[in-house]
């Protein structure tokens, strides 16, 4: 990957829908050529898919809470992807280092819907205990950086 394959990348960031004319002129490469270059780096994984980023406050998601996850035993990555991705609240996971084994990022329309979801990831057998933190407010809300 190349400093105009990174370019290509930030502007598609910047705008999923911009023409490859305009990524072209921003990047300085024919249309024909930003497409050759995307095309190469979605059959090579580096691009997985375009989509449209929603504000959930207007869609009414309007609190967001972080829950840790502390799991029973030698609970895997995917029995925990497979658990938590049943509920469409779920933003993200990931697991992390330290004591908790997992981290799922919700989306709720208020405190007490977050509460209805951590209820229900608590129930499941692999889990030992949650603990969660209620955002108040977002620093930093943007796409992906390309350094």
């Amino acid at each position: 990957m190349d400093r105009l394959d990174r370019a290509i990348i930030g502007a598609l960031i910047d705008d999923a829908r911009a023409t490859y004319a305009e990524i072209g002129q921003r990047v300085g490469l024919s249309a024909s050529a930003v497409k050759r270059r995307v095309d190469r780096l979605r059959a090579t994984g580096a691009i997985t898919g375009f989509s449209a980023r929603v504000e959930p406050r207007v869609l009414g998601w309007t609190t967001e809470a972080y829950v840790e996850l502390y799991c029973r035993g030698k609970t895997s990555p995917a029995q925990i992807a497979t658990a938590v991705g049943r509920h469409p609240e779920v933003v993200s996971a990931c697991t992390v280092t330290g004591e908790a084994d997992a981290l799922v990022h919700i989306q709720a329309t208020d405190v007490s819907h977050v509460e209805r979801v951590i209820e229900r990831i608590a129930a499941e057998p692999f889990v030992v205990r949650t603990k969660s933190a209620i955002v108040l407010s977002r620093l930093i809300n943007g796409p992906s950086r390309i350094p």
